[in-house]
């Protein structure tokens, strides 16, 4: 994924009202910035370090810039558009990157599936593979040297691993898929210790049959790609 124009750079200040972020720039001035993430952000916050963010040409934007990508103060480099997670899976299954992923026909996006009214992110098909639910979620969470999900209680995170059961037991395939936005992370877990009921029910998806991968992504100001399977400690 190749990012035009490329993301320009800055110091971050502070996260506020959840949707927006402080930025100074490198003349002194101060920018507000939209943040793309909906979660806690837990350990993803790191003021006086450098942000980089994206340039919108859309004239109807309040704020025209976007939130892309942090840096700790380990110097790794965070994801923040938890949007990016679909566009890199997507391009990802496309390049034949993800091989447990390979060999479909179709890859669809958004598609309502399930009893409880969701829309899965990707949904793969082929007329000898079937069909392939595959649920995206954006890991960056870091504690410890140990890679965690989810970084706060989530109900629509609970309710996409019911889904997903649901899809196996119609004999279709599901899969869970953490796309892993830090350069710190080297595994990913369920965070237990932040959501106890998303853990369990990840374990009854695991037994039911709905697998669950984690890819690392490569982060730049010039683009971002999935590389490399990261292990999932179940």
């Amino acid at each position: 994924m190749l990012f035009s124009p490329t993301f320009e750079q800055g110091i971050l200040i502070k996260r506020y009202k959840r949707f927006l972020a402080d930025v100074e720039l490198k003349d002194g001035s101060v920018i507000t910035i939209h943040c793309p993430n909906t979660g806690s952000m837990r350990n993803c916050l790191f003021p006086g370090e450098k942000v980089w963010f994206s340039t919108s040409d859309n004239p109807k934007r309040k704020y025209p810039y976007t939130w892309e990508q942090a840096q700790t103060d380990a110097g790794d480099i965070i994801g923040i558009n938890t949007g990016r997670a679909n566009e890199l899976a997507a391009e990802a299954i496309a390049n034949n990157v993800i091989s447990e992923l390979s060999g479909y026909a179709n890859l669809r996006r958004e598609v309502k599936y399930g009893s409880e009214n969701s829309r899965i992110d990707l949904l793969l098909d082929d007329p000898q593979l079937g069909l392939c639910y595959i649920e995206v979620k954006s890991c960056t969470l870091l504690e410890e040297g140990q890679g965690y999900f989810p970084d706060a209680v989530t109900t629509r995170g609970q309710k996409h691993l019911r889904e997903l059961m649901e899809m196996v037991a119609l004999g279709h395939r599901a899969v869970l898929l953490f796309v892993v936005q830090h350069t710190g992370i080297a595994s990913v877990t369920a965070a237990q210790h932040i959501d106890p009921h998303y853990s369990e029910l990840l374990q009854k998806a695991h037994q039911a049959g709905v697998e669950v991968l984690a890819y690392s992504t490569e982060m730049s100001v010039q683009g971002a790609y999935l590389t490399k399977s990261c292990p999932v400690k179940l």
